[in-house]
């Protein structure tokens, strides 16, 4: 019987095999390193007549890019094996739960690496976004999204039973987060309902971390906050994945 304890070799051999077959799949790829900096140029120059407007928006966006494009991903990806059979002949093997899932969040953990390095290095260095506190706080909150967006992916991936179903919880999983997370109006300024709910919504610490980054020169007690908030919200969500995920779509 599989131990319930993870096991770092078989971990590790789940992460190598994810990041092979991503590696055959360009598409994915360009979605995940390219269309993010795609995008903050386009922002860039959207904003070419007022600077101080892309400021505080890029931040932002740096926190929200990985969480939704690291979703979407994960979340077909996860269903991908599941229909095709692939996840019930791996929990057939001496692999448990925790295995895979922790395995996933390995190998996308390192994607998102790549991805919130190259987003971060082309906003702070070739886009002139101006930040006062360290390039390193914007990528560790860039990388803590990634992995809640990873999390979040494993996660949805157990309820739907097609690839279609997958991209439709994004309606209803990111764009609440992303209406209510304080980019488009502050979330005290919010109806008082609306703004309990987005006090509960992790993107809403990503967003007030990457701003408070964007204007504090040193670490303060509300960044480590909103770190700890985001960090904590991937690791409760990936138990639960792990929980709830299933061998094959029925």
């Amino acid at each position: 019987m599989t131990s319930s304890l993870p096991s770092p070799s078989r971990v590790l051999a789940t992460a190598r095999r994810v990041l092979r077959q991503l590696a055959h799949d360009p598409r994915t790829i360009a979605l995940l390193l390219l269309v993010p900096v795609l995008l903050l140029v386009l922002l860039y120059y959207v904003f070419d007549a007022d600077r101080t407007a892309f400021d505080p928006i890029g931040a932002a966006l740096l926190g929200i890019f990985p969480l939704t494009t690291m979703f979407l991903v994960t979340s077909i990806a996860t269903l991908r094996e599941r229909t095709s059979g692939t996840l019930e002949r791996l929990l057939a093997m001496p692999l448990g739960k925790a295995d895979l899932i922790l395995g996933y969040a390995l190998a996308f953990g390192a994607l998102a690496t790549v991805q919130a390095t190259l987003a971060t290095t082309v906003a702070v260095w070739a886009l002139d976004l101006d930040i006062a506190g360290s390039t390193w706080l914007l990528l560790l909150i860039a990388l803590l999204d990634a992995l809640l967006g990873t999390a979040l992916g494993l996660f949805v991936s157990a309820f739907a039973r097609s690839e279609f179903q997958a991209v439709q919880f994004m309606p209803a999983v990111i764009f609440p987060q992303l209406l209510l997370c304080g980019l488009f109006a502050p979330r005290d300024s919010m109806q008082p309902v609306l703004e309990a709910v987005s006090n509960v919504l992790p993107m809403s610490y990503a967003v007030d971390g990457m701003r408070e980054v964007l204007q504090h020169p040193e670490v303060t007690a509300d960044y480590v906050r909103d770190a700890l908030v985001v960090g904590g919200s991937a690791a409760l969500v990936l138990a639960v994945g792990a929980a709830t995920l299933r061998r094959r779509t029925t």
